[in-house]
């Protein structure tokens, strides 16, 4: 609340107050009013909010690794094929990353309909290559799984249809 918005009730309820008589010094309640009123320095400010984060492809991409591979229960003899499914995700992350930064670097500029068009077109083409990429290291990992393994990472690469429910 601004002091004036704050000031002005007080100073008008104490002019009252003393007008009529009934007050010859000001009450606690009225002293406590204008004490909150005066603008204290030593009130520390609200932090700023932290500045929105940017869009980062693959910031929790070591995370990820480590859910899926505990969800799956990656046994010793798989750590192999599973090394080789981690790395695959690793590579995905960081070219989704440099293509990302190549984007932003263009952002602000006049963009042609056909400019747009072609960066959709390298985007469409690094997601297919990129699950290329996945499923030949995801495929003799899959094979190697027990019936429980398998029944896991079937529901966690099932399709998740956010806000499509019924249709």
């Amino acid at each position: 609340m601004s002091t004036m918005k704050f000031t002005l009730p007080v100073v008008a309820l104490v002019a009252a107050l003393g007008a009529s008589g009934a007050v010859r010094a000001p009450s606690a309640a009225a002293q406590d009013a204008a004490a909150q009123a005066q603008p204290q320095a030593a009130q520390p400010q609200a932090p700023a909010r932290p500045a929105p984060q940017r869009f980062e492809p693959g910031r929790h991409i070591e995370g990820r690794i480590a859910f899926l591979r505990a969800e799956l229960k990656i046994t010793p003899q798989q750590g192999a094929d599973w090394d080789k499914v981690a790395q695959a995700m690793r590579d995905n992350a960081r070219e989704t990353h440099s293509t990302f930064e190549q984007a932003r670097a263009n952002r602000g500029q006049a963009q042609s309909a056909v400019a747009r068009l072609e960066m959709r077109q390298r985007f469409e083409t690094l997601r297919a290559q990129q699950s290329q990429r996945f499923l030949a290291a995801f495929r003799p990992l899959y094979a190697s799984l027990s019936g429980d393994q398998k029944k896991a990472a079937d529901e966690l690469f099932a399709p998740h249809w956010r806000h499509h429910h019924g249709a």
